[in-house]
């Protein structure tokens, strides 16, 4: 029995050991396998979402011109917008922001499904210098830039002016909005923040007195940019805290975005979401109800001066008589003295006799009512 039971262990010991092979050959072989995978979804991730680019049916064409710009790798469904501008190139972008542009002759358009495009742009000369560029940028949403170089023909070149030092910056922390609105805002005056973010120097020269791009954006509109400088320097490998104004027209309300933009680049894109101004409501209905009922106080009391007052008297009483028609007014009986009536007068009362005092009889007395004796001489 204990030679049958030898060899038993040894089998067991050999796939034990083709188990602990396979393992570590597995080991070895899956980072290679999920390196190799994530390649694979990078790359497919890149071939998903290319990178804008635009042509255009002609290099260059002179004033009153016009061209077509196509485009294709842009956001399906996504709003351009299409300038001219100078003192630019593909490798540093629109130097000078949109002020370098010819806004004026600037054409809008939408990608398709694809996130393609097609549109006609008319050539117009840029408010400075070439070498020129058309330059293609979302108006809304994510920023995605491109540009192609154009030749104004007839238009004066300069060289670019030249870069101070190497000095970028870079936004450090996300933006906010601070402040609160006043009661005036409630009435409808314009609102106002202060926008904070921070930024470092990731360059080896110091950047002074940079100049950011601060815009608002409300709805499907364009935003619109604001050149504001900040005074101060940074210095490479330091960072420093940034306030800007931002304020909007007066009666502004809903939901408005804010882009901030150093060079070039779109650093941050804060929301800001701005309540009705529900005073200039009240005030209006106010209005409306305060104004007629004073009116109509000051008109009956010029009537009431200019008519006269005869006339007023008279109408009182006519008034007050029709209103008091059909009714019934008693007065209070007075007493007055009996009239003597016409007719036969009266008969005479009774007169009552006073007997005379035995001592005294008055010699006026009538005969008739003098006492007789009779029986006595």
């Amino acid at each position: 029995m204990t030679g049958r039971t030898g060899p038993a262990p040894s089998r067991g010991d050999g796939r034990g050991g083709a188990a602990v092979l396979l393992a570590a050959l597995l080991a070895a072989i899956l980072p290679a396998l999920l390196l190799t995978a994530s390649a694979a979804q990078a790359r497919s991730r890149s071939a998903a979402d290319p990178k804008p680019v635009v042509t255009l049916s002609g290099k260059q064409a002179g004033k009153g011109g016009e061209i077509t710009v196509k485009g294709t790798g842009w956001r399906p469904d996504t709003l351009l917008m299409m300038l001219i501008c100078g003192q630019s190139t593909p490798a540093r972008g629109v130097i000078g922001g949109t002020n370098s542009c010819a806004n004026a002759d600037g054409r809008a358009v939408t990608t398709d499904k694809k996130g393609a495009f097609a549109k006609k742009l008319p050539v117009a000369e840029p408010p400075v210098p070439c070498p020129c560029v058309v330059h293609v940028a979302t108006v809304t949403g994510e920023q995605a830039v491109a540009d192609a170089v154009f030749v104004v023909a007839g238009h004066p070149v300069a060289p670019l002016p030249k870069q101070t030092g190497d000095g970028k910056l870079a936004l450090l922390a996300s933006t906010r909005l601070e402040g609160d609105s006043s009661i005036l805002t409630w009435f409808g005056a314009p609102p106002a923040r202060r926008l904070v973010f921070t930024v470092g120097n990731m360059g080896s020269a110091p950047v002074k007195d940079p100049v950011f791009r601060v815009a608002t954006a409300h709805g499907v509109y364009a935003p619109q940019w604001e050149e504001q400088q900040w005074r101060g320097t940074v210095e490479p490998g330091r960072k420093a805290l940034i306030e800007l104004p931002v304020e909007l027209t007066a009666g502004a309300h809903g939901d408005y975005q804010i882009s901030l933009k150093y060079g070039s680049k779109v650093m941050a894109e804060q929301p800001w979401g701005v309540g009705r101004p529900w005073g200039v409501t009240l005030f209006w209905i106010l209005l409306c109800l305060v104004v007629p009922a004073a009116v109509f106080r000051i008109g009956m009391a010029v009537v009431d001066k200019v008519r006269p007052r005869s006339s007023h008297a008279a109408g009182r009483r006519g008034r007050g008589s029709s209103s008091r028609a059909g009714a019934t007014v008693k007065f209070p009986k007075l007493r007055r003295a009996p009239a003597p009536a016409a007719g036969p007068a009266p008969a005479a009362e009774p007169q009552t006799t006073t007997a005379a005092l035995p001592w005294f009889t008055p010699d006026s007395a009538p005969s008739e009512h003098r006492p007789t004796t009779k029986g006595h001489s």
